[in-house]
């Protein structure tokens, strides 16, 4: 770590950025001068507590969901993007200064300036209204109708008060170039998402082709954020745990999804947003019954993932899921939620849980021309016709008809491309076209890095039905998309904590589950008849996988406490003159969190931790089973009595 401990109590008024950098990690060049900002080094007590993050995180998910975990690449050629629609829509609107050329996101920018106006005791009631008003619906603006916010609202920088430029759209993916001659563009992949959709068919064929299947990626993806700040919550290289989930869309029942149907969660639905509601608590089972939440697949992940975050650390108290509005809702999603954590910086997003339809294997399968299908054995035979001994079963099927002769005509050596584009489509896909063409008499289609229009000479709509025993279907994807960082930052502020009465004694309060170290080792004496059995400790601990630190400094046994303390070390085993002197040879076993406090024979102590580790064990069941230790620790003398 930067620096080994914080070295303050925590202001509620300050970031807790601040203290998290002192003690878990330094800034990325922060004593080079004009460094590059949105980069961040883990040290080791930061990088532990990361690991064990992600791995609590495969556990909960990938383990107990028997989820299917791949590892793709982070370079991504450019027709890839191109296909998702990274290259042209994955964009935030920037300002410049004009004297200085300093940069701005837009809609952070805005936002900031009417909340400043906002605290002006001076701003009317009817003025204010209208500034929530246009926060909330900042998503929506678009480049436009920005420009007029600014004019409107006489934005300028907020470093040096110069005029701001109009606003321009700004692509956030880092572009490289792939081999030596560099004709090859590609982009730093702006998530992991992408990669588990291309090895869809491979998935697929590992699953033994049935449905429902899901699969988890985890890895680092790259924004290049036009002001990264808030340290972990907003930065330009980050971790990012994701899982695609493949249901068949007529089939969105989630068969475990009782087992979180009692779970009471902190809702904030589109409706009450709109209509200027709170948050209110609601049962899980009773938000799907009533709609609220669209599927029960959909309330099964939030289930799941409110599970995995209160066992990491995050507080009950503080996170909520908030249901994307109309205004921000992509147009192919059925329906999405928001993990969000309140912390110094306000309510933030640290996970994403959404139904994304089918939309992103349909774009892949047309611009590949692979066709991302999963088969479905039809179950009900339905007998047409009168025969009832019929086990065949009538679909509806919509494709385009194209007039080749119409398109060879226009587009004579690509026509085979265009005809090959059109086969490909998808249902959804083509009613979006049949309405452009009915209004317009025409649309465009981009395939093999060309645009070509259609018109309704050349290209209409067909609608029949199709006798099948095997229907072809493509996936719907329930999506639940993790920020370890934020996470990571949610916790740090969640779990930090203050001794009563000692307010220069601070620690972290992590989940034994995640926390950096398991337990410490603290010899009472450095005389070396205690080194045997730091020794033994030491070695038991490990094979036992636990994570710990021998402190054996020359610094009193309360200062090493506090020491431990402040960078979340869950429990302690001192080795004092009782161990040493006595059998059978006991040691004493301290929990971080109520500094109380059992004694125990030295060979059961790691298995004893690794189960309070992983959960097996709660400290009462600890305090139950052994004598608890009657010594205390003294704040003045810094000493433990007996």
């Amino acid at each position: 770590c930067a620096k080994s401990t914080p070295q303050r109590a925590h202001n509620s008024n300050e970031p807790m950025g601040t203290l998290r950098r002192e003690a878990f990690s330094s800034k990325q060049c922060s004593f080079i001068p004009s460094c590059v900002s949105g980069l961040y080094d883990f040290g080791p007590v930061g990088c532990a507590l990361k690991n064990n993050i992600i791995q609590a995180w495969r556990q909960h998910f990938i383990q107990e969901e028997q989820i299917l975990e791949i590892d793709c690449t982070m370079l991504t050629p450019e027709p890839v993007l191109k296909t998702s629609g990274h290259v042209d829509k994955f964009a935030d609107f920037m300002v410049k200064d004009v004297k200085n050329g300093e940069c701005f996101r837009a809609d952070h920018l805005l936002k900031a300036h009417l909340q400043k106006l906002m605290s002006d005791k001076k701003c009317t009631a009817e003025k204010k209204a209208e500034m929530e008003n246009v926060i909330t619906q900042l998503d929506n603006y678009g480049q436009q109708e920005l420009a007029d916010l600014f004019v409107n609202y006489n934005v300028k920088s907020p470093i040096t008060g110069n005029d701001l430029s109009p606003p321009v759209s700004f692509n956030l993916m880092f572009k490289t170039s792939i081999g030596p001659g560099g004709n090859m563009p590609g982009y730093l992949r702006p998530e992991t998402a992408q990669g588990i959709f291309l090895n869809f068919k491979r998935l697929l064929e590992f699953n033994q082709g049935k449905l429902p299947f899901a699969a988890a990626q985890i890895g680092n993806s790259f924004r290049n954020e036009i002001s990264p700040r808030s340290g972990l919550i907003r930065v330009r290289e980050f971790t990012m745990a994701e899982i695609e989930h493949f249901v068949d869309p007529s089939e969105k029942s989630h068969p475990k999804f009782e087992n979180v149907a009692d779970l009471n969660i902190l809702l904030y639905s589109s409706k009450a947003q709109v209509s200027g509601q709170s948050a209110h608590i609601m049962r899980l089972g009773d938000a799907v019954q009533q709609g609220v939440i669209n599927n029960s697949v959909l309330g099964y992940f939030i289930g799941r993932i409110y599970l995995f975050l209160t066992k990491v650390g995050v507080s009950p108290d503080k996170l909520r899921f908030r249901q994307h509005m109309e205004n921000e809702m992509a147009h192919y999603a059925c329906d999405c939620w928001d993990a969000e954590s309140k912390t110094s910086y306000g309510w933030i997003e640290i996970v994403g849980c959404a139904d994304r339809s089918c939309y992103d294997l349909s774009c892949h399968a047309r611009a590949t021309k692979v066709p991302l299908v999963a088969e479905k054995l039809l179950k009900e035979p339905i007998s047409f016709q009168n025969k009832p001994e019929s086990l065949e079963e009538k679909i509806n099927i919509v494709q385009f008809e194209a007039n080749k002769g119409a398109i060879g005509k226009a587009y004579k050596k690509d026509a085979k491309v265009v005809l090959e584009f059109l086969s490909m489509c998808d249902e959804c896909y083509i009613t979006e076209r049949e309405q452009l063409l009915n209004d317009k008499g025409e649309f465009t289609v981009e395939t093999e890095g060309k645009t070509f229009t259609l018109t309704k000479d050349m290209v209409t709509v067909k609608r029949f039905q199709k006798t099948l025993h095997v229907e072809e279907i493509i996936p719907n994807v329930i999506e639940p998309s993790f920020g370890i960082g934020r996470i990571m930052y949610t916790v740090f502020e969640h779990t930090f904590r203050i001794r009563e009465g000692d307010e220069q004694r601070t620690f972290f309060s992590f989940p034994a589950v995640v926390a950096p170290f398991k337990c410490s080792v603290l010899p009472l004496s450095q005389n070396q008849e205690f080194m045997p059995f730091v020794k033994e400790l030491s070695e038991a601990l490990t094979r036992n996988g636990i994570s710990h630190k021998v402190d054996d400094s020359s610094g009193s046994i309360g200062r090493r406490y506090a020491r431990t303390d402040e960078v979340g070390v869950a429990f302690g085993i001192t080795i004092d003159f009782d161990t040493v002197n006595r059998t059978p040879h006991t040691a004493t076993l301290r929990d971080r969190d109520s500094m109380r406090q059992i004694r125990a024979e030295i060979s059961e102590l790691p298995a004893v931790i690794r189960d309070l580790a992983n959960g097996y064990l709660t400290w009462a069941d600890v305090e139950a089973k052994y004598p608890q230790f009657e010594g205390q620790e003294t704040g003045k003398k810094d000493t433990i009595e007996e």
